[in-house]
């Protein structure tokens, strides 16, 4: 019996090990102009204990705002995408490589663009994740499955710079929804149908998009359910006519609003 059981535990042994070798190598890789996306980069190394690098432009985009925008619009212009530095790491040890950008124009940040476009990421898996002023990580996420259609693109995960406090909660959630931490969620229940806006809940998502310049747009359709956080809305909006602008043709938004007890609206994201 002794015996029987040295060999038994001799097996389970061996068989960890064979887990433990095998488990896929992660490595965290990001651009970040002021931060915003590091600090996100961060969070997702420290809880998965994953290899973290950065990508570089060698022109770095260090102006202000406004600098950086006019800069942009430049490169655009013309198609120029910036040159990068080397990085640091050996993509090829690595199985599983979340990537991280700010969004600018709707995309990931021009680093980034360069870093796709030179690389061939065919056959790993890429969990994108973001940061925005308004919104983006679902277009972002097109925009990578289009340059690497071969690689395994995942479910990613978006903040706006202004959230950036809940960070660490959400980063968690994600990535037990992803498998790739121990853990369970309750899930969440689906939006229900969609109905017009009522006076209260037209004053919620006045309140949520208050002050936000990018974000002109009138309530028309509402869902509402309980999230982790708190009540999450789901709006459609129109856009509204922008000074300076008045020609511009109308789209359709959807605009996701928490509401947290004793807290006030505050957006989580725009879709487009």
């Amino acid at each position: 019996m002794k015996k029987l059981m040295t060999i038994a535990l001799v097996a389970t042994m061996l068989a960890a090990c064979g887990q433990k070798k095998d488990a896929p190598k992660v490595l965290v890789l990001y651009y970040s102009q002021t931060s915003n996306t590091k600090v996100v980069a961060e969070e997702i190394a420290n809880r998965l204990g994953a290899d973290i690098a950065t990508i570089e432009a060698v022109e770095p985009y260090d102006g202000d705002f406004q600098a950086t925008i006019e800069r942009c619009l430049k490169e655009r212009e013309i198609e120029v995408l910036p040159d990068i530095q080397p990085l640091t790491v050996d993509l090829a040890k690595y199985d599983v490589i979340f990537l991280g950008y700010p969004v600018w124009f709707g995309t990931y940040a021009p680093p980034v663009a360069t870093f796709l476009t030179q690389t061939d990421l065919s056959g790993k898996t890429i969990v994108p994740f973001c940061t925005f002023g308004s919104g983006g990580l679902e277009s972002s996420m097109n925009d990578l499955v289009k340059v690497q259609p071969n690689a395994d693109i995942r479910p990613g995960y978006g903040v706006r710079a202004a959230r950036l406090q809940a960070v660490p909660q959400e980063v968690e959630r994600f990535l037990i929804a992803g498998g790739f931490l121990e853990g369970e969620l309750e899930p969440l229940a689906e939006f229900p149908e969609q109905h017009p806006v009522s006076e209260a809940e037209t004053a919620i998502f006045d309140a949520a998009v208050d002050g936000y310049p990018m974000l002109h747009a009138k309530a028309v359709m509402v869902a509402s359910r309980a999230g982790y956080d708190g009540k999450e809305y789901l709006f459609v909006a129109e856009d509204l006519p922008r000074e300076g602008a008045p020609e511009m043709p109308k789209h359709e938004v959807q605009v996701h609003v928490l509401v947290v007890d004793g807290q006030a609206p505050v957006f989580t994201k725009v879709v487009r």
